[in-house]
């Protein structure tokens, strides 16, 4: 079998263009049912050119500074901001679901480049960080869960065995990050999670992925959680990551922080 490219422009299939019978579909049900794009709100497509655009894939390395102890090496797609936050939002909390293959798309080319260094025949796994049972019940499903499930097929042209394995899972209740500084949001998350990683295959190389990166809180601690299971992640990958913390695109990421070892 050949090994899987890790060019990160061919990890993942690109979106079809308005001109397909995909996108064709898509202009007439615009047309009899109107909508507002959830990324501006403007009127006539559920998503925009123009927002499309604007959350197209530019997977860099992401830090937060300060980095929480044991954060795997972070890759990010876009910064999270302008379109792309309103995207996310309207995925996550208003069950916007024309929004998920773009974002999809945006978290299978953070996910390519986390990978690019995936030793030969390891299986690559996706573990996503997991909503609250509150969370599912108000939104009638879990967005993240769903939009690893897309990304992992994106990838399966280059990755053939990638998968999602969903061993994580809340250990106890948390208050709203919302409005919380680094120092609170750790302190919130701390043992939040628990892991159940018999389900992993042998040798895997394990992605945590996220919809967002902000103080890395919730990343280090589902990584806490996989390592006192036995299953050290080897990097982490998110759509978005805030301005004030994304590293600049060439950035090395991070690997030089005690609790990785």
């Amino acid at each position: 079998m050949p090994r899987p490219s890790t060019d990160p422009a061919r990890a993942h299939r690109r979106p079809l263009p308005p001109g397909t019978v995909v996108g064709v579909l898509a202009d007439l049900l615009d047309l009899v049912l109107p909508v507002a794009c959830a990324g501006c709100g403007r009127q006539g497509r559920s998503v925009c050119a123009a927002c499309g655009l604007a959350a197209a894939p530019r997977p860099h390395p992401a830090a937060p500074s300060p980095c929480p102890p044991g954060l795997p090496p972070c890759t990010a797609s876009s910064t999270y901001g302008g379109p792309v936050r309103s995207l996310l939002v309207a995925h996550k909390d208003r069950g916007q679901r024309a929004a998920r293959p773009l974002l999809a798309e945006a978290l299978a080319a953070s996910v390519a480049v986390a990978a690019a260094n995936v030793p030969w025949r390891a299986p690559l796994v996706l573990v996503p960080v997991p909503s609250s049972a509150a969370a599912r019940r108000r939104r009638g499903e879990d967005p993240l869960a769903r939009l690893a499930a897309r990304a992992a097929r994106r990838l399966r042209a280059d990755w053939p065995g990638v998968r999602v394995c969903a061993v994580l899972r809340p250990a106890r209740a948390t208050t709203d990050q919302r409005g919380l500084g680094a120092a609170a949001r750790a302190a919130n998350l701390e043992g939040a999670f628990v892991a159940t990683p018999a389900g992993l295959p042998v040798g895997a190389f394990v992605v945590l992925v996220d919809d967002v990166l902000t103080t890395g809180a919730t990343l280090a601690e589902a990584a806490r959680a996989l390592r006192a299971g036995g299953c050290a992640p080897a990097a982490a990958a998110v759509v978005a990551a805030t301005a004030r913390r994304a590293a600049p695109p060439g950035t090395p990421p991070r690997r030089d922080r005690p609790a990785l070892a």
